[in-house]
């Protein structure tokens, strides 16, 4: 429910804070104090059209608020977890701007218009003349309905049905294009297996190969550097390991005549080992290198091999290797196509059994209902000036079964005796969308999940005894639901739970709109003014009190 609305430089209003209550809110007010502009700025926060003239003149931006208690609303609640949002209370935020750039908050955090329309529409119902209502939605109707009947486990039912058979139906839809294309893409994949099975691939072999080759063009260097390096430090005239002994051999003989001469001795010979060490490993590099030119061909052709492999088909040896396997498993489902589908057929006819046996249940329940419900609904409607109304919810059958059903179904309305029924969302006129949702409410209060009801001309038409029992069944209806109710009776008014008193204020020129929750005789007094004018007597005032006496017996009865 809306339990706070803040209200900045929109039209008339400059700064208005208002906290909404349980049960049934009234607001009323002279004509053009600014009672409509609530509801407008409340469409806002719906995901109304935004135009720049809203914003209050001479300022450049502005902004409606709301704060929704969401301990009632679980589908709410679960889709802000699913967008990161999780709270058990819901602040929605839009700024106009006249520069065009509005901007959409929920809970702190900016999001796009549509996310709001989806978060709002699940809390907030407008009936009046706004875009925002779900009677002129032909989708809502059947909804209406399975929620007045309780039908929601036969409707769950039969939506994992219909689930089931569509999946089914995908998967031989796939089977029936691979089955026409199948014979070119056995023929493909026959041969992609042949060259791949024919190059008998190892994982890593391309990685040992490049290797290879690089040592291969460069064995000749290799073995200049090699084998020179081998007679230079050992093999040749003068070799370095020669000449390092012979200065190590000097130097010892000396050492006797200098002990300091012991340790470059041990450093030499050292160092004599070591070289004597390298000149054998290069000596053995020298041996192992192949200059045999075939063994370079045979290379060079399996690279080129892995190369055409991998341009074709992967990348890499390791993915050509999965790539294989893959092929594999699609020839064999590919050559057992007959069976699949038979297996699929057999699956296909069991679900739309299942389905067709669902939905049947379903459309029997429906049926009943409807009729029930028109009952109902024309029963509530005749309280509400609307004696001859005709109401019907018309179950017309598909051709092909929706996700909802085997049938689509719609509101239809006779508002006067002798007129042919025509679709609701057409003929209604805004009073009679408001009534004929009031009646729906009082009728299946949990019809479309949404707690909080916003009646703008719940009382066109009106007055007497009718708009006595207009007042009665909205208060009925706010023992369940939070009900707001724009109205000019003070039969209706006199019902309130919580009464605001709408009014326009002038300061240094400018004008304002105020909304007053009004204390027990502020009530009376208004409803005195809503009685009798501008003129209140103590006639009118005790008339107001005997109104709201009469109406509390009314409710408590």
């Amino acid at each position: 429910m809306i339990t706070d609305l803040i209200i900045k430089n929109f039209a008339i209003i400059e700064n208005l804070h208002v906290s909404f209550g349980h049960g049934f809110n009234v607001l009323t007010g002279e004509t053009g104090a600014g009672k409509s502009i609530i509801i407008d700025a409340v469409n806002l926060l719906l995901g109304g059209r935004a135009r720049g003239e809203v914003i209050r003149t001479g300022t450049d931006e502005a902004s409606v608020e709301a704060v929704f208690d969401l301990q009632a609303e679980n589908v709410v609640r679960r889709r802000l977890a699913e967008l990161g949002l999780d709270a058990d209370e819901l602040v929605v935020r839009r700024l106009v701007s006249r520069s065009g750039e509005n901007q959409v908050f929920v809970n702190g955090s900016l999001v796009p218009l549509a996310q709001l329309r989806e978060l709002t529409c699940r809390l907030v119902n407008i009936y009046g003349q706004h875009e925002h209502q779900n009677l002129q939605q032909v989708e809502t109707h059947l909804q209406l309905l399975d929620n007045f009947a309780g039908l929601q486990d036969l409707l769950t039912c039969y939506r994992q049905a219909f689930e089931q058979t569509r999946q089914i139906e995908q998967q031989l839809a796939r089977l029936d294009l691979a089955e026409r294309e199948r014979q070119q893409r056995l023929d493909m994949l026959t041969f992609q297996s042949q060259e791949l099975t024919a190059a008998k691939l190892v994982a890593g072999e391309d990685l040992e190969l490049e290797q290879e080759r690089s040592l291969l063009q460069h064995a000749e260097k290799l073995t200049a550097a090699t084998a020179g390096g081998y007679e230079t430090l050992y093999a040749g005239q003068s070799a370095v390991c020669e000449q390092l002994g012979g200065v190590a051999d000097q130097l010892a003989a000396l050492q006797q005549i200098d002990p300091q001469l012991v340790v470059l001795v041990e450093t030499l010979r050292s160092s004599l080992y070591d070289l004597e060490d390298v000149a054998g490993q290069l000596r053995s590099y020298t041996e192992k290198l192949d200059f045999e030119p075939q063994r370079q061909q045979q290379v060079e052709e399996r690279l080129a091999v892995l190369a055409n492999l991998k341009r074709k088909y992967a990348p890499t040896v390791e993915e050509l290797l999965a790539y294989q396997a893959k092929i594999a498993e699609d020839l064999a489902l590919l050559s057992d196509v007959a069976g699949h589908r038979e297996q699929l057929q057999h699956q296909l006819d069991s679900a739309r059994a299942e389905l067709l046996a669902e939905g049947v249940k379903l459309s029997l329940h429906r049926r009943q209902a409807a009729a029930e419900l028109a009952i109902a609904v024309e029963s509530e409607l005749a309280g509400l000036a609307m004696p001859s109304a005709k109401f019907e919810l018309r179950l017309t059958a598909l051709a092909e079964p929706s996700a909802e059903g085997l049938e689509r179904g719609e509101f239809y309305l006779a508002a006067n005796p002798g007129e042919v029924a025509q679709p609701l969302a057409k003929i209604a006129s805004g009073g009679e969308l408001s009534r004929i949702m009031l009646a729906l409410k009082r009728s299946a209060p949990e019809g479309d999940g949404v707690r909080t009801l916003i009646f703008d001309e719940v009382d066109a038409g009106i007055g007497g005894e009718a708009a006595t029992a207009v007042g009665e069944k909205i208060c009925r209806l706010g023992r369940t639901l939070q009900v707001l109710c724009v109205t000019h009776l003070p039969q209706v008014a006199a019902f309130a739970d919580q009464h605001y008193q709408v009014t326009k204020e002038e300061a240094a020129g400018r004008t304002s709109t105020r909304l007053l929750l009004l204390d027990n005789e502020q009530q009376v007094a208004e409803m005195a003014r809503m009685l009798g004018g501008a003129q209140i007597s103590e006639r009118t005032l005790e008339h107001a009190r005997e109104l709201i006496a009469s109406s509390s017996a009314r409710i408590s009865a």
